[in-house]
């Protein structure tokens, strides 16, 4: 079964993640993020951030800095996953036009997301034994756009009719974000929906539960969110861990299909 994994940019522990995911049978999509690196040298060039509802704004002069490090996120772990026995490719939506993206928010800037996803591209490389790793950058008519990684994922996953594992900074959702004990280890959307408004799940987390429930909108047949740990990553492999999204169970999955979706 086809995979699509949703990681982290910090590079700190990417070997033995890299080397946990290596245990998939099937087929793996990673897609990568780049938060912490990319505020790091945006800070080192004297640019300032600003975040709004979980997404990074970024001006169009901070554009080039923000795909420079996606870009160079994304060959690093490309070679880890190589040199740990499973060959990967690190692409962005300009290459083949993977992706072609919209502004999502003026008032962010240079961040959009998904109209298209070049399914023909990804499923060739696939039936090649290829593992994709992709930065989440599309362009637009006028550039490149900084998507959010957990949509990429959630759209990436659809596409496939995958399932999808959200790699975060927690062990998933939580009853009470105080109390690390208090996983829920299930939820539907109409539940994600209500710890949203009660304000349970809030900041960074809230893009993520949307992307999972994006997910599962767009076809794929399971999402969880689960701690990006080598530790964390291999229980999520072996279906266990963090909390899973699930609307339904499909007697009949969608197809995988190389048109352009």
């Amino acid at each position: 079964m086809s995979l699509v994994v949703k990681v982290g940019g910090s590079l700190r522990e990417a070997p033995e993640l890299m080397e946990a995911l290596v245990a998939h049978p099937g087929e793996l999509v990673v897609v990568h993020g780049g938060g912490p690196r990319i505020g790091a040298w945006l800070e080192r060039l004297g640019y300032k951030t600003r975040f709004a509802h979980g997404l990074r704004a970024t001006p169009p002069e901070q554009m080039e800095v923000v795909e420079m490090v996606l870009a160079q996120t994304g060959k690093v772990l490309a070679q880890l996953l190589s040199r740990a026995g499973r060959p990967a490719i690190s692409l962005s939506g300009r290459d083949a036009e993977l992706f072609i993206g919209e502004v999502a928010d003026v008032e962010l800037g240079r961040v959009g997301h998904i109209n298209t996803i070049n399914t023909k591209l990804l499923n060739t490389l696939l039936k090649a034994g290829l593992t994709p790793v992709l930065a989440p950058v599309a362009p637009d008519a006028t550039g490149a756009l900084n998507i959010n990684a957990d949509s990429v994922a959630a759209s990436v996953s659809g596409a496939l009719y995958s399932e999808v594992i959200f790699l975060t900074n927690v062990d998933g959702v939580l009853a009470n974000p105080n109390q690390p004990d208090s996983l829920l280890s299930g939820i539907d959307a109409e539940e994600a929906q209500t710890l949203i408004e009660h304000g349970v799940i809030y900041g960074g987390m809230i893009p993520k539960v949307q992307a999972a429930l994006d997910a599962l909108s767009a076809g794929a047949p399971g999402a969880r969110i689960t701690r990006g740990s080598a530790e964390s990553a291999r229980k999520a492999l072996a279906g266990q861990g963090g909390t899973v999204l699930r609307s339904y169970t499909a007697t009949n999955p969608p197809q995988r299909t190389d048109e352009p979706v």
